[in-house]
C-alpha cells in the first residue's frame, strides 16, 4: 500500500509532460520524432503576486493586471485601473525629456488616497505634481508620498513628473504603489 502511495506523484509527473511529434513524410513511409516539451519561457517569480502588481516597465518584469489600460501620446503617459485593484503598484520608466505619468483611479469611494513613489535610480527628479479630485479640483504640488482626504467618490488622477523647483536626472524606471 505504502509503495502504491509513492507511485502515484511519479505517475502523475510523467502523465504532466507533453511530447512534440515531427512528422517527416517520405514518398512510402512516414516517420514520427519525440522531442521534449518546451517549459514556458515566463518567469516564475513574475507570477507571485504581493498586493497587486501592475507593471508595464521595460526594466522590470512583472505580469501586467488584467483590466488595466495604458497609451502614451506626446510625452504623457496615462495608466487607467479600477479603484477594486486596491492596493496595487504600478511600474513605469520615463524614457525622455519632461515626460509625465496620469495614473487614473476610477470608482474610487474611499475617504483618503495614500501613495507613495519608489525608485532606485540616484539623483532621480520626480515627485507628485498634482491630485485631481472626482469634483474636478486639483491640488499639489507634492513630494514622493503623498496622504490625501478625498471628498466624494469618482475617479482620482495622480499626475507624477518632474520638479520644476529642483534639478536631477529626468529619465528613469519608478513604481507608484497606491492603498
Amino acid at each position: 500500500m505504502k509503495k502504491s502511495l509513492l507511485l502515484i506523484p511519479l505517475i502523475m509527473i510523467s502523465c504532466k509532460k507533453e511530447a512534440t511529434l515531427n512528422e517527416t513524410t517520405n514518398k512510402d513511409s512516414v516517420m514520427a520524432t519525440e522531442q521534449p516539451h518546451q517549459e514556458s519561457s515566463v518567469d516564475s517569480v513574475a507570477l507571485r503576486k504581493k498586493d497587486s502588481i501592475i507593471n508595464n516597465s521595460p526594466v522590470t518584469k512583472h505580469v501586467l493586471k488584467k483590466g488595466v489600460m495604458r497609451s502614451e501620446k506626446d510625452g504623457q503617459i496615462i495608466r487607467t485601473a479600477d479603484a477594486s485593484q486596491l492596493p496595487f503598484t504600478v511600474g513605469e520608466q520615463f524614457t525622455k525629456e519632461g515626460q509625465e505619468l496620469i495614473l487614473k483611479i476610477t470608482n474610487y469611494n474611499k475617504s483618503d488616497l495614500k501613495a507613495a513613489i519608489t525608485t532606485k535610480e540616484k539623483d532621480f527628479n520626480i515627485r507628485f505634481n498634482q491630485i485631481k479630485l472626482p469634483n474636478g479640483d486639483y491640488d499639489g504640488p507634492f513630494g514622493r508620498d503623498i496622504f490625501y482626504q478625498i471628498a466624494g467618490k469618482g475617479e482620482v488622477w495622480l499626475i507624477i513628473g518632474k520638479s520644476n523647483m529642483a534639478s536631477g536626472n529626468t529619465k528613469g524606471s519608478f513604481s507608484v504603489t497606491v492603498e
